[in-house]
């Protein structure tokens, strides 16, 4: 990997992170970016979920004020979302190059099309205690197999479950989410590290980088509309999934 991939990599990196800071989302910039020098779609997507771990521990960190009296429901969901995370990993672990060549762009537009319609998607799950618990806890497996094979945009879905699952206000469901974020993140980097192709150099110049980003953007999210971002990021994601969509049919 040459100096200027580096820097272009790290660029990526710092933008992904800021992005998540304000409006999430960031990686549907790292992955794409990953992808255009030449790493293989499953490589690119192992890759993209170790190095946004570590924005997910500096997440939990800034929120922990807001994890206080949580514990136990903490504990209550964490092996759901643990297992579901596993599931996923293994999956695709196993799942053909060449399928998931084909799988990508419908991923990718799948993760667009969440983020746009994120206010959406909350209303449409349902309002707190409106499901039986069998569901609520299907609903987490189901979010944990989709972090632990895709990654991308989960907090975004994440916050939607949760908004089912429990009655608390915003800061105290975000606060949770990152909770059960770093526990997708940290199965996902274990089973990786140790059966995946992680991208090693990619992943040593995303993680600072991604950081980096993330302690820019809480900074400077009081000052950009996150909608505006978030259409901006949706748009870059759309066009993505119509190239890797045109190149799987090439």
């Amino acid at each position: 990997m040459d100096f200027g991939v580096l820097v272009l990599l790290g660029a990526a990196g710092v933008a992904a992170g800021g992005v998540n800071a304000v409006a999430g989302g960031g990686s549907l910039i790292m992955l794409p970016v990953l992808l255009a020098f030449g790493v293989p779609p499953i490589q690119a997507t192992v890759t993209n979920s170790v190095s946004v771990t570590g924005g997910y521990s500096a997440s939990v960190l800034g929120t922990r004020q807001d994890l206080r009296g949580q514990g136990p429901r903490l504990r209550a969901l964490m092996p759901t979302v643990l297992v579901g995370a596993v599931t996923g990993c293994v999956l695709l672990l196993h799942t053909p190059p060449g399928v998931y060549a084909k799988l990508m762009p419908l991923l990718v537009l799948a993760a667009s099309l969440l983020l746009a319609f994120q206010e959406r998607v909350g209303r449409l799950v349902g309002e707190p205690h409106a499901q039986p618990v069998w569901l609520r806890f299907v609903l987490l497996f189901l979010v944990g197999v989709y972090g632990g094979y895709f990654n991308s945009v989960l907090g975004v879905i994440l916050i939607a479950v949760l908004s089912v699952v429990v009655v608390e206000s915003l800061n105290r469901v975000v606060a949770l989410k990152n909770s059960l974020q770093l526990v997708v993140g940290v199965v996902a980097t274990t089973m990786y590290t140790l059966f995946g192709p992680v991208y090693w150099p990619a992943v040593a110049v995303l993680v600072p980088a991604t950081l980096l980003g993330g302690f820019a953007g809480a900074r400077a999210g009081r000052r950009l509309p996150a909608r505006t971002l978030r259409a901006v990021i949706v748009a870059f994601g759309v066009t993505v999934a119509g190239v890797l969509f045109l190149r799987a049919m090439s």
